[in-house]
């Protein structure tokens, strides 16, 4: 009787027609692309954070121009 733990050559990775990818690369590549959208998305959220900020700045009331507003004497005579 063979041993449980024996493993084939022919069944670890993925196997195409002209080369077969280890499962170690496919590992590694799959851990890779998960890490970067990790942090892409940390810095995606970062950088919508700081655009809310400034916007908010922005549309604060002491950076908007005070814009003169009609009295009731004055659309009483223009009308």
């Amino acid at each position: 009787m063979p041993p449980i733990t024996q493993q084939s050559t022919n069944e670890s990775g993925l196997d195409l027609v002209l080369f077969s990818i280890p499962q170690s690369l496919l590992l590694q590549i799959g851990s890779a692309s998960i890490l970067m959208l990790l942090t892409t998305g940390k810095m995606s959220i970062k950088a919508l954070e700081s655009i809310g900020q400034a916007s908010e700045e922005l549309f604060r009331g002491d950076r908007l121009p005070i814009l003169p507003f009609p009295d009731a004497t004055e659309l009483d005579n223009h009308s």
